[in-house]
């Protein structure tokens, strides 16, 4: 997600802003602290224009 976030060139607030959470949940996000709802997965996913594996690991 970071990558993601960088390559719009946005900060953490921005994009915290733009999902309707906290800056502390992205930075949970980002360094693998904290494994967001499917619903917010979801959000961020279609904010960027990917699919959710793309920006999370999805276990198998």
């Amino acid at each position: 997600m970071k990558e993601l976030r960088e390559k719009r060139g946005m900060t953490q607030e921005e994009l915290a802003r733009a999902l309707g959470v906290t800056r502390q949940t992205i930075i949970a996000i980002e360094k693998g602290k904290y494994d967001p709802s499917l619903k917010l997965a979801l959000k961020i996913a279609r904010f960027f224009g990917v699919r959710v594996e793309d920006v999370f690991e999805v276990e198998e």
